[in-house]
């Protein structure tokens, strides 16, 4: 379901242009649908079949995701197994200081062989509505002030759907444009997409090596941009909305901590108007690849900072409670796929 969906959902019930407006508004507030205001009911704004039509259209959008299951962190945060009405499930996070990562697709295609969604694949795209409902969702636990499209998916390969969710998110929705960030590997069509928007989000940019070579073989199926190359397009975008760009990092033991990427990155960033966020990688069981030891991640923050380099360190939220992108909903699915083999091979009671 897209947003549009919605919007001609309530023409066909009769809702005007302004009426529309305040629906819209309520909803991604997290408000019910015939939400009035300080100083007009609905009862006095909305004509009567509109507010008999609007419970029919409040419960399919109350349908398109529900939360299934909680988990918060240590570190403040709060994520979120969200239930999608075909069956499916995503994945969605409140941050601490009022953020919330969200989802864009179930799986993904990119296949990053250090990412837990990009294992199962690219199941489906999610609507519109259903990426803007995650929003609903988490107003209605926290206020959000901030949206990052960093969850599963690769943002790029859903682009019009994402575009959409960033309008609305941006307008309606009452977020700061330069709070939406659109994180993608490096998709030709964001670069020429966001430019033409009227909601410009911040661009986030998953670099991870600059070694093209290990690029290549960490991200099998990204755009083969070269690293330099990526990191120019990145920069333009940043300087035209006026607003650093984000490079994302994800930090695997012996791949791509050497001293040679530090140099790399040095020649690659130093100047640039923007930061890079080093995410120590989320290591799972039986997973060859490694999290670097807490002061060996300070360390190369450090020589970076003190080379010209703006460098964050960026733990996954809810580290405690699967905070790799996709584990919790990896971890759903095996038990669910557990039980449903144990109800199959249930041996049956004697009569």
């Amino acid at each position: 379901m897209r947003i549009q969906d919605l919007h001609q959902m309530l023409a066909a019930i009769g809702a005007r242009p302004c009426h529309i407006g305040r629906i819209n508004r309520a909803w991604l507030k997290g408000l019910p649908l015939d939400s009035g205001t300080r100083h007009q009911k609905s009862e006095h704004y909305f004509p009567l079949p509109v507010r008999e039509g609007l419970p029919a259209i409040g419960a399919q959008l109350e349908a398109l995701a529900r939360i299934e299951s909680q988990h918060p962190g240590a570190d403040g945060s709060l994520r979120l197994l969200v239930a999608l009405a075909d069956g499916q499930s995503v994945e969605s996070v409140l941050l601490p200081r009022d953020g919330l990562c969200v989802s864009s697709q179930v799986g993904c295609a990119v296949g990053c062989t250090f990412c837990m969604t990009g294992k199962s694949g690219l199941l489906r795209q999610l609507g519109s509505a259903e990426i803007v409902a995650q929003v609903v969702l988490a107003r209605r636990l926290r206020p959000v002030k901030k949206v990052v499209f960093m969850g599963m998916g690769e943002p790029a390969h859903n682009l019009d759907n994402v575009l959409e969710a960033i309008h609305w998110l941006g307008s309606d929705g009452n977020i700061g444009h330069k709070n939406l960030v659109l994180s993608t590997v490096g998709d030709p069509r964001v670069f020429e997409r966001l430019p033409q928007m009227q909601v410009k989000p911040a661009l986030a940019l998953s670099l991870h090596t600059t070694d093209s070579a290990l690029r290549a073989r960490l991200l099998p199926r990204a755009p083969r941009y070269e690293p330099a190359e990526l990191v120019a397009l990145g920069d333009a975008y940043a300087h035209q909305v006026g607003y650093p760009i984000q490079y994302q990092w994800t930090l695997l033991a012996g791949v791509n901590d050497s001293q040679q990427e530090m140099d790399g990155i040095i020649r690659l960033l130093k100047g640039r108007f923007g930061l890079l966020n080093l995410i120590p990688y989320n290591s799972v069981e039986g997973d060859h690849y490694q999290r670097p030891p807490a002061g060996a991640v300070a360390d190369m923050r450090r020589y970076l900072h003190s080379h010209g380099v703006l460098t964050k360190v960026r733990d996954s939220a809810g580290q405690d409670v699967d905070g790799g992108c996709g584990q919790l909903r990896a971890r759903a699915a095996d038990i669910i796929d557990h039980s449903r083999l144990l109800r199959r091979t249930r041996v049956p009671k004697p009569a």
